[in-house]
């Protein structure tokens, strides 16, 4: 099954991006590129419901 979250991206000011998904609380990532931080938010997306299977 594949779903499709919001990936809000913006540009940190100290430099680089940071990323949230307004569907899954504590969603958060951050690069140097929007590409970085799309994979990083990718990664705490899927370690959140890996977590969340756990319990």
């Amino acid at each position: 099954m594949k779903a499709e979250f919001t990936a809000i991206i913006e540009a940190a000011s100290e430099g680089g991006y940071w990323a949230i998904c307004p569907e899954v609380p504590g969603a958060n990532g951050q690069g140097e590129t929007i590409e970085e931080a799309k994979e990083s938010l990718k990664s705490a997306i899927k370690l959140i419901f890996e977590d969340r299977l756990a319990d």
